[in-house]
């Protein structure tokens, strides 16, 4: 081999080398540009970080090793809206699952997708997060990053299951910051319009009055979470896109 065929070879394999690497980075930054991602690391490192439910999760593979959920189900994740969602009453004919943890943020299902998402290989997931996210001081744009980010990875790994986003809710709680979730939820909606076999479903067109602010019937005590009126509304929305 001449000089010049041996020089030729080391540039092609360091121009294969510099692809291989952007490759690599552009998977583990979960397909978000750069500024997207600073965000999104900087809601890993400034705020309550997803390791704290690693007990919450291991249960939940407990019970998959004891009782091996169904396969191409409709699948229940998120924060307590979730949890209180009794889906096998107010969808008895769906096989469905529920693997909501009360408190969560988005980052906390997507930290945790591989072990309680992934593996069950849903036809349909339903998400509800970002509640929590909007009560720690997370900006909308931080919330959409973050919601970006689970649901590329969920669209990587399952390519033709349906995600369903339950818009961020109204609440009497913390209806003082109901405008960040607002904005949250818009960031959201646009972004869901634009992708395949996703769906944003905006519960506040059935949780506010003619006022314009949260109906108190379909909220428990604490003014937060919703009793079983709150849940029969959300079914009413949700349940039509999952018979889709």
């Amino acid at each position: 081999m001449t000089n010049s065929e041996k020089i030729r070879t080391i540039a092609i394999t360091g121009v294969c080398l510099f692809l291989s690497v952007c490759f690599i980075g552009c998977t583990d930054n979960q397909g978000l540009n750069d500024k997207e991602m600073a965000l999104h690391n900087k809601s890993l490192e400034d705020f309550v970080h997803p390791t704290r439910w690693k007990e919450t999760i291991d249960k939940f593979k407990e019970q998959d090793i004891k009782n091996p959920p169904p396969q191409n189900a409709t699948l229940f994740v998120g924060s307590s809206s979730i949890v209180g969602w009794n889906t096998k009453k107010w969808f008895p004919d769906i096989e469905n699952i529920n693997r909501g943890f009360g408190g969560s943020q988005i980052n906390d299902s997507w930290y945790y997708a591989e072990s309680i998402i992934i593996p069950y290989k849903p036809k349909t997931i339903v998400f509800y997060a970002g509640d929590n996210d909007t009560a720690d001081g997370k900006t909308p744009e931080m919330i959409f990053v973050n919601f970006k980010a689970f649901a590329i990875k969920i669209r990587k790994a399952l390519p033709e299951t349906r995600l369903i986003c339950v818009s961020i809710k109204p609440s009497i709680a913390r209806w003082e910051i109901w405008p960040q979730m607002q904005k949250a939820n818009e960031l959201i909606s646009n972004y869901s319009k634009k992708q395949k076999n996703m769906y944003f479903v905006d519960v506040s067109t059935v949780m506010l009055d003619p006022s314009g602010k949260p109906i108190k019937e379909i909220f428990r005590p604490d003014g937060l979470h919703m009793n079983e009126k709150g849940y029969e509304l959300w079914t009413s929305l949700i349940r039509p896109l999952i018979d889709r």
